[in-house]
Formats: C-alpha cells, structure tokens, sequence
C-alpha cells in the first residue's frame, strides 16, 4: 500500500508537535470540553493560552466528553472517500470512552478496513504510538504492519509527569491509587506515570526541582543502559520548567530528537496547571 492508502487517526488528547507531525497522514477528532452552558472542540474551538487564562478566572472546573459514535461514523466517512484503510491510535480506554466511541461507528462504514490500537496512554505517550503508526504507513507499510507499529511502541514508550497537585486527577476520577498520597504530605510534588493503562502514583518529592529530578532519575533506570531514541516535554503552563527539563534531557540522554509541547485543554483540566511530563522510549 502507498502513503495515501492508510491514515492513522488519533484523538486531540495526543497533541502531537507539527514538528514531529509534518509529512505524516495524521487526522485528528477533537475530545469536548464543557464548561457550564458551553461546549468546545479540544484543539479547535480552544487552546491552552485561552483555556488556562479563563481557568484561573474561573469558580467552576469544566468536564470533559469524548467524541460521539456519530462523530466518528462522520468522519470515517469523510475519511474514506481518499484511504482504503483507517487506523485508529487512541487514548488509553481505561480513561476514556473514545474507543468505545470508534467501536460503535465501525459497523456503520463497511467499505473500508477500520482498526484501532488503545494506546493505554494519553498526551505524548499517545503520540509517539500514533507517530510509529503514520511513519509505518508513509513507508508504505500493509495495515497489519501499521497496528502492529502503534502496538509494539504502546510497550516501549514511557510517559511520567509530576504534577503541583492532584486536586484535579482526583475530582475527575482519573487517578487510581491517589488517596495513597493525597494529602499526606503538605505541599508534596507527586510523580505519576501510566501503568496499564491508568495514571497511578510512582513517587512524590518535596519540592518541584527535586520531583522533576526524581522524573529524570526514573527515565535513566527505564531506559536501562539504551541510548533515549526520541523524547518529548510536556508542560501545562509552565514553559520555563519545561524548557529546564529539555536541556537536562539533551544533555544527560544525549538525543537530538527533543520535542516540545503543550497539552490539550481536556488533558489540562484533568492535570492541572503547572505539571510538566516526559515522554520517551529507548532505541
């Protein structure tokens, strides 16, 4: 199969850099956001420079939905006037109902191969899945071999975060195992990572210098003695963090494929401001 022939398809969770997207067939179906009264498309009616100055104004905390099983029929549609096959890298199904989602259209678009990998991840955990997936079909790669890309860098790649608090994972249902932590230490910077498929406690700091340092020493034993193949900071609203953490990870790893991203407003709301990830996967 050509590049044309398969397009990978991911939820706005991932937030992929365009650095690292640029080339590839990378389509994308917005999370909502709801607000009171108010819904937004995550990534298309807001982004997180409006998102977080409206949070701090804000009493109330949003929520958030995934795309409905209409939205996807729709695009898969939409999608399968130009593909032969759609491959779906999504957030992890265990935060999530978005795959559920995807799972109710696929019946409703017989003419066209449809596929999904639960990625067991969010942000650039997802991403980098999702990128594995859409390099495999630029190469021209068959559809099995393109869901086994996604699925073979759901098992390598690592996403570890420290988060300022975790009032919002815990509000949002999206932490299992928080109460371990949660407010046992005043002022404690939890580090949390992805196991499968949940966002559960790792370790805690003191300070946010010494978790983010911690998160450093957690990525050197994962990676185990391998050379880190390619990384990628997130942050929410904290760039001078994130920018600390990408020359430590340059320096001490040793890789020139850093990126550097935001996360979308509906992971946003779920995190919490201030928290700053790392996602990455050994050569």
């Amino acid at each position: 199969m050509s590049d044309k022939k398969i397009v990978v398809l991911t939820d706005s969770s991932a937030y992929i850099p365009l650095d690292a997207s640029e080339g590839l067939n990378i389509e994308v179906i917005p999370l909502w956001l709801i607000w009171g009264d108010e819904s937004f498309r995550d990534g298309v009616d807001i982004f997180p420079s409006s998102f977080y100055k409206r949070l701090e104004k804000s009493n109330a905390l949003p929520t958030s939905s995934q795309p409905s099983d209409k939205e996807f029929e729709l695009l898969f549609q939409e999608i399968s006037m130009r593909t032969d096959a759609i491959v779906n890298v999504l957030v992890s199904s265990k935060i999530s109902g978005t795959i559920a989602s995807a799972q109710a259209a696929i019946p409703m678009i017989p003419d066209v191969r449809i596929g999904i990998v639960d990625s067991l991840s969010s942000s650039m955990g997802l991403g980098f899945a999702v990128l594995a997936a859409a390099r495999a079909a630029a190469a021209g790669k068959s559809f099995e071999d393109v869901v086994k890309a996604a699925e073979v860098m759901r098992e390598k790649v690592h996403l570890i975060f420290v988060v300022d608090t975790l009032e919002y994972l815990h509000r949002g249902g999206r932490i299992s195992g928080g109460k371990r932590i949660l407010g046992t230490v005043l002022n404690i910077k939890p580090i949390l990572h992805f196991e499968e498929g949940e966002i559960r406690p790792l370790s805690q700091a003191r300070t946010k210098k010494k978790a983010l340092d911690l998160m450093l020493d957690i990525a050197e034993e994962r990676l185990d003695g391998k050379k880190m193949a390619e990384a990628a900071i997130v942050e929410i609203n904290t760039p001078e963090e994130a920018e600390a953490v990408e020359l430590q990870v340059r320096s001490r790893f040793g890789t020139s494929r850093v990126y550097r991203t935001e996360v979308s407003p509906v992971v946003g709301t779920h995190v919490g401001p201030g928290a700053v990830g790392l996602a990455f996967y050994a050569e």
